[in-house]
């Protein structure tokens, strides 16, 4: 098959680019998709990132509604197998019980990426449920990070950073219910934006009161595709129980102002955990930059019980988990998960929380309602607080501690041991505020380390600012300009 672009001039390209080749009428939609199923075949044999490509709809962009005149005019986009619904389309959750499972209907969601003009073409893997550091069930499927295949990709949004950082498309989608977009975005070298709570709606089947710590959005390789995303995606469907965040200006048009000088906290001792020694010293190294372009960078934490967080935090897991598990066996027939359809650590979580109390609830609403005060008052102080992306390396393929087929007794146990390498995530998801991880450090392996920014809720555009602040200063070149491993470029992918 002859392709439109070459390998080079493809993985120059963000999806701001590509459409933008379009509507000089360069290059068709078709053509694109043509070439990302091409990016596809090459590198997906030695990372495991795609359950699924859509051929009707690399055939035809439009045929499931991608709008051709929306702002990315028909760029290839990969939606993760969890969350937002395709009417008609597999969405099996990374689980041997959803197999075969079949989308009634669109979600709300679903509407405004294709509207956006992003034609979804095909599905990447994730733990099942979602509930993981990364997806690696070899009865499912085993995912490997491009640049070393021995290591995870992290999780859940698994397949999506992989197919984003191989090159293989500029953008795709991601969710996060606790560091779902950033650690794998941090792991693999790509830009992952967790937004406010209100933002993106997950109509019909929650809302951001009743996932209370889920949230959609995207993993890119350019700050701009991140920001106009957000712009084109953001908003509430009809009957929200809450207001969505309504910038005063599109982020689009923000990011190509610098933002002022910022009051920017470093931080890595989050209660019982802290970061390894290579890590501060990135994190250092990069408060030092930020220093250089005109930013108050030092020390700080906000005042709240972290230990009192993080069990609430467990708590909401554990709960939240259980009653998904439930939804989805009710309709089977079933009153429990069956052990050769569910993995161990999901069958205990839904034995744990099943019979969660609303006086549980209300305990554990109580911490996050502290916890969040307790941010609140920080960002009265400082606008941005920056930590390492996680605490530990990434693991390897394998590292059973940390998924779902482990075999620790324990749930309560298992969640603690996730937390000593994802510390710095999972309370952007308790408090709604914002998280971004930018591809700027290193590993001592040579794997990629985000660095996360956090800022208060509703102030997402700030932390796209900065970014773009510093993509200019770094003049585009994340991850220092090095590529992965497995790269659409590589002769031999």
């Amino acid at each position: 098959m002859t392709l439109a672009m070459s390998w080079n001039e493809w993985a120059k390209c963000d999806a701001l680019a590509l459409a933008e080749l379009v509507r000089q009428k360069k290059i068709k939609p078709a053509e694109l998709s043509a070439q990302a199923t091409a990016a596809i075949e090459k590198t997906n044999p030695k990372l495991g990132a795609v359950v699924e490509v859509f051929d009707d709809v690399v055939a035809d962009p439009a045929r499931d509604g991608a709008n051709l005149d929306g702002a990315f005019a028909g760029v290839p986009y990969l939606m993760k197998d969890l969350g937002p619904t395709l009417k008609g389309r597999l969405q099996e959750m990374g689980s041997k019980l959803m197999r075969g499972n079949r989308a009634a209907a669109d979600t709300f969601l679903t509407g405004r990426i294709r509207n956006a003009g992003l034609n979804i073409m095909g599905r990447t893997t994730t733990p099942e449920f979602g509930c993981c550091s990364s997806a690696e069930n070899p009865e499912v499927y085993v995912t490997r990070n491009p640049w070393d295949t021995d290591f995870t990709t992290l999780g859940s949004s698994a397949g999506t950073a992989a197919m984003v950082a191989c090159g293989a498309v500029p953008i795709a989608h991601a969710s996060d219910g606790g560091g779902s977009i950033r650690l794998p975005a941090g792991a693999n070298g790509n830009i992952g934006l967790k937004p406010s709570r209100g933002v993106f709606s997950l109509s019909p089947m929650a809302s951001d009161l009743t996932g209370l710590v889920s949230t959609q959005g995207c993993q890119t390789r350019s700050v701009r595709d991140t920001a106009v995303f957000v712009d084109q995606c953001r908003g509430g469907a009809p009957g929200e129980f809450m207001p969505f965040w309504q910038p005063a200006e599109p982020y689009a048009q923000l990011i190509n102002r610098d933002p002022g000088r910022l009051k920017i906290a470093l931080s890595h001792e989050w209660g019982d955990y802290k970061a390894i020694p290579h890590f501060v010293q990135e994190l250092e190294r990069i408060g030092k930059f930020l220093e250089g372009l005109g930013h108050t960078v030092d020390w700080a934490l906000p005042q709240v019980d972290l230990r009192a967080a993080f069990a609430a935090q467990t708590a909401c897991y554990i709960s939240n988990f259980a009653q998904t598990i439930a939804n989805l066996l009710a309709p089977r027939g079933l009153n429990k998960p069956p052990a050769d359809l569910v993995e161990p650590i999901n069958i205990r979580i839904w034995e744990a929380g099943i019979g969660f109390s609303f006086s549980d609830r209300a305990r554990m609403q109580a911490v996050f309602n502290t916890t969040s005060r307790g941010f609140g008052a920080f960002f009265e102080d400082w606008d941005i607080i920056l930590t390492p992306v996680m605490a530990l390396p990434t693991p390897r393929v394998g590292t059973k501690e940390y998924l779902t087929i482990s075999d620790n007794p324990s749930v309560h146990d298992w969640f603690a041991n996730l937390w000593r390498i994802f510390a710095y995530t999972p309370l952007a998801n308790l408090c709604g505020i914002p998280g971004i991880s930018l591809p700027l450090a290193t590993q001592e392996n040579g794997l990629p380390l985000g660095i996360q920014a956090q800022a208060k809720q509703g102030n997402d555009g700030l932390l796209l600012q900065l970014a773009a602040q510093i993509e200019r200063a770094i003049d585009g070149k994340w991850t220092d300009g090095r590529l992965p491993e497995v790269h659409v470029t590589h002769a031999q992918a």
